[in-house]
């Protein structure tokens, strides 16, 4: 019997969706479901969104959003997933202090099991994997303190293309075999649900689960396709809320942005689940897995660690195991973070704590430092004479009259905690220290920065020093005032530097840390340091030159790195094919997926940009995305949505004058399946 099996490329692992008649079902040991049973869910109800909130599980469970570890995101389905990863990630916990941090769950995902069930419908756990079994690594987990966790599909099959046994149809022998097994964590999927309502899939292991009088943490993963926020709050203790993370930028924004409007659908017991951590897997710098984490806690997520910790660096395990954040996250209040504004890629999310204090992040979604400010008011406190305004990154008190601002490195953002406080000024003032940009410097010519530092508090900053670290061999020189004896509240010094990189220096991004040093009234001593970069560039060649043979300034990509005169591909480098478009073949270009974005450096010696653009032919006649280019910071030249099925589009522009120039794919507005986007014949004329 022909099984038609469709490939669906989604964040993260590949999704096999299949068709099976209620025979192929019946042949596999399952009993056919009723016609309507079998019927795809449809939309909502029009009132859905006016009816009361569905009741939440009355088990007392998740009453915080869970934290722990999955090994999917470092480890797949390759043969390092085993029993001494996963013992060795227990120990973990407690050596390096994640366990007093608040991680609790040790969970396996796809993998563990074997493609077929027993002669008695069992489940059977890899015996090369586990060959001590499920039961003896959950007896390890538990004998830490911790608690264990495991996978499986709402399906026939489970999602690896290996075809691992699934819960549908099973639901009441698997879920004793888990509570017997002591499992603490069910983490359920949606591949090969055969069509089957998705309400009716995950309550029917909710009822199961509960039938075994184990108390287990239900995970509901189906991808957000039917809106579970709406209808799971009774069924779930989570859900999640998007497709699958992967270790990108562009990843990580597009799933917080879908996160971040469902707020008023999570509480104690029932969260909005925007996936995993990527935190430590090598995909995004410090910078931004800082943010990830801290819009993650922000809006109340669950924290699973996705990273091998085995061979996690130290600045891996300062993020994850940051007190500070994961309070946030931990808050009994369970209020997830919502949009105070958000303009031009500057964000600022509020969060509401017990007790009445706020958390506020200011996140910088744009590759240049940017200026983002609030006030204690507008955050929600109350009138005061002044606040406690806590860095949570920083580990720092000091106080602020009312305004909370913060010049946020490209990609980063701040987090503070702020309440209202009488006594505010035993607390030094806040000194908010900034930049104008990221500097562009060709090697052996001086380039111009300018750096601010304001006094945030209602007491003076006393003996301030500014100073700009440049790496050895730079020279970084103030050409205006760096010092000043006193900065009252409400005042800034400007500074004017010009930098300078020694001849030769290599193309890429070199540190350059803005630290402002001073001291409060009462003499406590307090530095404060701006993270930056400058990026020492080489400009483009005179004539036509190809945007596969210039260094970039930066490259973020869906799925996969950017390719260089060839397709996307898949996930590792160099895995792509000869570019093609429409059947039109292109020896030189550019191989993305939306949503991706290069940059490069013109220096204002380029008059225009061509390129030849659309969704390569390995796509087939899937997939959709929208070219742009921008230079400077506005936008000159945009395709409009082009499909998998149109011929290769001629995009121009006009970037005369130019220092930067960035390369801009899109979703097309419809998801990213299938989006493998090519810069065909890529070329500036300069």
């Amino acid at each position: 019997m022909r099984v038609h099996i469709r490939t669906i490329h989604r964040r993260g692992r590949r999704r096999i969706v299949g068709a099976l008649s209620a025979a192929l079902l019946c042949a596999a040991g399952v009993t056919a479901l009723p016609a309507a049973a079998r019927t795809p869910a449809g939309p909502a109800p029009a009132d859905a969104s006016r009816a009361a909130p569905a009741p939440r599980l009355p088990d007392g469970l998740a009453k915080t959003p869970p934290m722990g570890f999955n090994n999917w995101n470092s480890t797949h389905c390759r043969a390092e997933f085993d029993e001494d990863m996963v013992k060795g990630i227990a120990d973990l916990f407690l050596t390096k202090g994640l366990k007093d941090a608040g991680y609790q769950y040790v969970n396996l995902d796809d993998c563990w099991a074997l493609p077929e069930r027993d002669a008695d419908g069992r489940l059977v756990p890899d015996p090369k994997r586990f060959p001590h079994g499920i039961k003896a690594v959950a007896d390890y987990v538990h004998a830490k303190g911790l608690k264990f966790g495991i996978y499986t599909s709402a399906g026939t099959k489970t999602c690896n293309e290996a075809g691992f046994p699934g819960g549908l149809g099973h639901e009441t022998s698997d879920a004793q075999q888990f509570a017997d097994w002591g499992v603490d964590y069910l983490k359920y999927d949606n591949c090969n649900n055969q069509g089957v309502d998705a309400r009716q899939r995950y309550r029917t292991m909710r009822d199961a689960l509960k039938a075994t009088g184990r108390p287990i943490v239900y995970s509901i993963c189906e991808w957000g396709e039917n809106k579970p926020w709406e209808w799971a709050s009774d069924v779930g203790h989570l859900w999640r809320t998007t497709g699958d993370i992967s270790d990108s930028w562009s990843s990580m924004l597009d799933i917080a942005k879908r996160n971040l409007p469902l707020a008023p659908s999570a509480g104690p017991g029932h969260w909005n689940d925007p996936d995993m951590l990527e935190v430590g897997n090598g995909g995004m710098t410090d910078t931004e897995y800082r943010s990830h984490f801290s819009l993650w806690s922000m809006m109340s997520a669950p924290l699973l660690i996705g990273s091998d910790l085995r061979k996690a660096s130290p600045e891996t395990f300062e993020i994850l195991a940051n007190k500070d954040i994961i309070a946030l996250d931990q808050d009994p209040l369970g209020k997830q973070a919502t949009v105070l504004t958000s303009e031009s890629g500057r964000w600022t999310l509020v969060k509401e704590l017990a007790g009445g204090e706020r958390a506020v992040a200011l996140f910088n979604e744009t590759d240049q430092p940017r200026r983002i400010t609030t006030t204690a008011r507008d955050a929600g406190l109350p009138q005061a004479a002044g606040y406690r305004l806590r860095d949570l990154w920083q580990h720092r008190d000091t106080h602020t009259t009312g305004t909370v601002s913060a010049t946020v490195p490209a990609h980063g953002t701040t987090v503070y905690r702020i309440a209202a406080d009488e006594h505010w000024a035993d607390h030094p003032p806040a000194v908010e220290t900034g930049t104008d940009r990221t500097p562009l410097v060709e090697a052996g010519t001086a380039a111009g920065l300018s750096s601010t530092v304001r006094n945030l508090g209602g007491t003076p900053a006393r003996n301030l020093t500014v100073t700009l670290r440049a790496p050895r061999g730079w020279r970084a020189e103030p050409t205006s005032p760096a010092t000043a004896r006193a900065l009252p509240g409400g005042r800034t010094l400007t500074t004017s530097w010009r930098i300078t990189a020694p001849a030769g220096a290599a193309p890429g991004a070199y540190p350059l840390p803005l630290t402002a040093d001073y001291r409060s009234p009462d003499g406590e001593r307090v530095t404060t340091t701006l993270p930056g970069t400058a990026h020492v560039v080489v400009p483009p060649p005179s004539g036509t030159a190809y945007a596969s043979e210039l260094p970039w300034l930066s490259a973020a990509n869906g799925w996969g790195p950017v390719e260089r005169n060839t397709s996307v591909g898949e996930r590792d480098a160099g895995d792509g094919r000869p570019i093609g478009i429409g059947g039109t073949r292109f020896a030189k270009g550019l191989g993305v997926h939306a949503a991706s974005e290069v940059g490069f450096y013109t220096g204002g010696r380029c008059s225009a940009f061509r390129a030849r653009v659309g969704i390569d032919d390995e796509s087939g006649d899937h997939g959709s995305a929208g070219f742009e280019v921008w230079a400077d910071g506005r936008r000159v030249a945009a395709s409009g949505t082009v499909t998998g099925t149109d011929a290769a589009h001629a995009l121009s522009a006009q970037i005369a004058g130019a220092e930067s120039v960035r390369l801009v794919v899109t979703d097309g507005g419809d998801g990213i399946d299938y989006d493998h986007a090519d810069w065909g014949d890529a070329r500036f004329s300069c």
